[in-house]
């Protein structure tokens, strides 16, 4: 289940999330998603397991053009210089030659984000990243980027779940050409909170389906790229079983009165 983004490439709808995943978890996370079809891992330079992450794609076996793998420009390696010798650097711990998608993770200053998105637009025109975007960009950091950038970012990443649904901002980024890319579409650490939710509940009893799958399956039907996070293996499989289904209008109207502007992760206005 593929989405086509604004220059063409092709990424997988429901990706691997890697935050917090250490050494052998992650390791194995990603080789056990591999193996049953997942095609789309998502990682950082923060998350500090991105030689894991790129060990786990190479004893995988699956071709390496068959996955998309995505990382991002840590804080402290924002600028123009410091943005291009970033990706090589990741490049270098994943064991790749090349990234499917490369992120700006946090907004910094305007400035700091435009001089960072202008090595980032020369590093996709020279093959090191076949697509460029941003997370967790709020519509002034969007519209300021538009000032300076020549080619528009395929992607904005962003908290999203069925208490912070950013309609405004899913709408927003779709009427520029930019997919909303879901972290956290399980709601996190306040997971509970989903699982206690009883139009969830009543609604994943209809379908047969589990409360996360339902949230999961959710996101997709709106168009939004999603990346459940986990290293258990029956979770991996259960959120990847998403893909087999769909919802009806009368349960996505009632999934969608779920919202409550609820944010679980940093602000990035307010982000230190």
């Amino acid at each position: 289940m593929n989405i086509r983004l604004n220059n063409g490439v092709e990424i997988p709808q429901l990706g691997l999330g890697t935050f917090r995943a250490q050494k052998k978890e992650a390791y194995e996370a990603v080789m056990h998603a591999l193996k049953i079809g997942y095609r789309h891992i998502d990682t950082a330079a923060a998350y500090q397991n991105e030689e894991d992450v790129g060990r786990a794609i190479k004893d995988s076996g699956v071709p390496r053009e068959e996955i998309f793998v995505t990382t991002k420009l840590f804080q402290p390696d924002q600028g123009y210089l410091k943005t291009k010798k970033a990706l090589h650097k990741s490049l270098e711990r994943l064991g790749l030659e090349y990234v499917d998608l490369f992120l700006i993770h946090w907004p910094m200053s305007y400035q700091l984000t435009a001089d960072s998105y202008q090595a980032m637009e020369e590093l996709y025109l020279d093959g090191y990243t076949r697509a460029i975007g941003v997370s967790n960009f709020n519509f002034h950091h969007l519209e300021h980027l538009f000032d300076t950038a020549e080619i528009i970012p395929q992607v904005n990443q962003v908290e999203c779940h069925i208490h912070l649904q950013n309609h405004k901002l899913h709408e927003f980024c779709r009427k520029n050409g930019i997919y909303l890319e879901a972290y956290a579409p399980l709601m996190s650490h306040e997971i509970k909170a989903l699982l206690e939710n009883e139009t969830m509940q009543e609604i994943a009893k209809k379908y047969d389906k589990s409360v996360p799958q339902i949230a999961l399956r959710y996101q997709l039907e709106r168009g939004i790229i999603i990346l459940p996070k986990s290293v258990n293996k029956k979770r991996i499989e259960e959120n990847y079983q998403t893909l087999d289904f769909t919802l009806d209008d009368a349960d996505i109207d009632a999934i969608a009165k779920l919202n409550r502007a609820r944010k679980y992760f940093p602000e990035a206005d307010n982000f230190n």
